[in-house]
């Protein structure tokens, strides 16, 4: 069984970095897309990035491009998402989700409709203040 693991979050001032990670036990992810959304208070789910772990391929929201980058470790079994130029409206719960071996046709795709199934990890609070 596939367990997702977030860290990396917490304070930072506008302008700031942070970089979260998303650990996989029980299955290496070499066979599922991996997915960052976040939900700030009071609002929907939104797919910030999302990576097939295969072949590379990404998508970035247009809310999050030019500023936060995702990326992946093999080894370490691990997708990062690295977010610079942070700003107050990116505060939320940021959550990783992996889908696989049945996953959405792009990632844009699964960033936007979100997993077919989805594995869910249990989310980390990233709190930008101005």
């Amino acid at each position: 069984q596939l367990q997702l693991v977030e860290s990396g979050g917490g304070l930072v001032q506008s302008g700031g970095s942070l970089r979260l990670s998303c650990t996989a036990s029980g299955s290496t992810l070499d066979h599922y897309a991996i997915g960052w959304f976040r939900q700030a208070p009071g609002k929907g789910r939104e797919g910030v990035s999302c990576v097939r772990v295969s072949d590379g391929s990404t998508y970035l929201s247009d809310s999050v491009k030019g500023r936060f980058t995702i990326s992946r470790d093999n080894a370490k079994n691990t997708v990062y998402l690295q977010m610079n130029s942070l700003k107050p409206e990116d505060t939320a719960v940021y959550y990783c989700t992996a889908d696989g071996p049945l996953m959405r046709t792009t990632m844009k795709d699964m960033c936007n409709e979100g997993p077919i199934l989805g594995h869910w990890g249990q989310g980390t609070q990233v709190t930008v203040s101005s």
